[in-house]
């Protein structure tokens, strides 16, 4: 059987399609076809025994005297008529004597249990299947003697055994199974072929995803699409693949573009370095000294471009980790209150001329601790960076709702829609230090902690930076 199952396997789909819708049709053709064939043979073994049954309920008294004075072992040519449509009539006695009717065609062989009968008296009649002593096979009807006419009863000692010849049943069984057989295998065969077509039919959407599948492996042409016919699950598969083909080359294209942002981003300060240090190796070269104040100003600005790029690095590696918030860490419960706080004060170092109001209410959410904090150092940082000289950066946190807004210059209506995305920099601000990954990464983390941000004009000028994160005001417990 096992064996058979790996066979079976290592079939191609639509052939183990054919195969077992032939099989389950062959299991169902055979169990009607036997069901069929005994309710035929029960029926057909009913109406010779019903014809027994009747063709000896008409025997005399004087006939069971008459073959049981004149008991003899073979039938006789005396030209008594036997009994109608009956080709075999014996009279068994409770001793085992055989008494064979007069004009029978032949003997029947007997059991004990013709005997237990005669002995017991039992009109009750016994059907079974037995042979007659020429070796024909019969069907056997056995019951005590029982006599008709005025006068009724049941002779004891005695039992009539009466027989048909089953040819014409046997003939008829066999020629129903035959029938049956033909019928069935016919019905197995176009199943088979049937199976074989749905199997080819319904695998064709299957087979074009497959080629699909196998041509962007190939070629990795991610823009390769599925028709998509109907609602079935074939037509959601085919739906999914495209999603996922979709979904794959929009993450090829912004894979490319961040390549690109950052190669661009990179090259700035790479070029300024260069330029920098081939200054100040000539100089070492020609012996020709650079005056001290160039030499520092060198020195200050190959510092400062170091730091510059040694930022936007970190940045990227930021926005290129998985997992949540762009990094590996575990959810945990923060107190976005205590991380503001702590955030303002980190800020307060890069601004120490401006004033930062911060007004904190207790809130508590599910965010990676690290990440967390350091989108709020990006979103103040941000607000810090465009506040005029001696200006007030106002943060307050009410009901998981935290809003930056400073009284700098704000951010054109125009430009807003792009103040997330990466390497993004307002033309005004291109002077300014950064990479354009702040915001973004301020984004993508409220993003995974099931939050929402946004930046908009506020009222008076400058710009209020909106960030929405879910919790609650007491600590909710600790994920398991």
């Amino acid at each position: 059987m096992s064996a058979v199952l790996r066979r079976l396997r290592g079939l191609p789909l639509r052939s183990r399609l054919a195969v077992l819708t032939a099989a389950a049709v062959a299991f169902a053709v055979a169990a009607v076809a036997v069901t069929c064939w005994f309710i035929v043979r029960g029926q057909l073994y009913r109406q010779v025994d019903d014809d027994l049954r009747d063709s000896v309920s008409n025997i005399s008294p004087s006939d069971y005297a008459t073959v049981v004075a004149t008991c003899s072992p073979s039938p006789s040519t005396d030209n008594r008529p036997r009994p109608a449509q009956i080709y075999y009539v014996q009279v068994v006695k409770s001793d085992g004597t055989v008494c064979v009717w007069p004009n029978s065609v032949g003997s029947v062989k007997t059991t004990d249990g013709d005997q237990e009968i005669a002995a017991s008296s039992d009109p009750t009649p016994r059907f079974r299947n037995g042979t007659a002593g020429d070796g024909t096979s019969v069907r056997v009807m056995t019951r005590a003697a029982v006599t008709a006419g005025p006068v009724r009863g049941v002779v004891r000692d005695l039992a009539i055994t009466s027989a048909v010849p089953l040819d014409d049943t046997t003939r008829t069984l066999n020629r129903l199974a035959l029938v049956l057989l033909l019928i069935g295998g016919i019905g197995v065969i176009g199943s088979g072929a049937a199976g074989l077509w749905i199997a080819r039919t319904g695998l064709r959407p299957v087979d074009q995803l497959t080629e699909t599948v196998e041509h962007v492996a190939r070629t990795e042409d991610l823009t390769v699409r599925i028709p998509v016919e109907g609602d079935d699950e074939i037509a959601r598969l085919s739906a999914s693949f495209n999603s996922m083909t979709a979904s794959l080359a929009s993450s090829r294209e912004l894979q490319q573009q961040l390549i690109a942002d950052a190669g661009h981003e990179l090259r700035t300060p790479l070029t300024s370095m260069r330029t920098n240090i081939e200054l100040l190796t000539r100089s070492e070269e020609t012996g020709r000294a650079i005056p001290p104040d160039d030499r520092k100003a060198l020195m200050a600005s190959v510092k400062a471009q170091m730091t510059e790029l040694a930022a936007l690095i970190g940045d990227l590696q930021e926005l290129s980790r998985t997992g949540l918030a762009g990094s590996d860490g575990p959810l945990k419960v923060v107190s976005l209150h205590e991380t503001v706080r702590t955030a303002v004060e980190r800020v307060r170092l890069r601004g120490p001329e401006l004033t930062l109001d911060a007004e904190l209410a207790p809130w508590y959410v599910r965010a990676e601790p690290a990440a967390l904090e350091r989108a709020v150092v990006n979103l103040l940082d941000n607000a810090v960076k465009f506040s005029p000289p001696k200006g007030t950066v106002e943060v307050r946190l009410m009901r998981g709702t935290l809003t930056v807004r400073d009284h700098g210059p704000g951010i054109p209506a125009d430009e807003l829609p792009y103040v997330f995305d990466r390497f993004w920099r307002s033309p005004t601000a291109r002077a300014l230090p950064g990479s354009g990954l702040g915001l973004s990464i301020v984004a993508r983390t409220v993003e995974a902690s099931g939050g929402e941000v946004a930046l908009a004009a506020a009222d008076g000028g400058g710009t209020v930076a909106t960030l929405k994160l879910p919790g609650a005001p007491t600590p909710p417990p600790e994920i398991p």
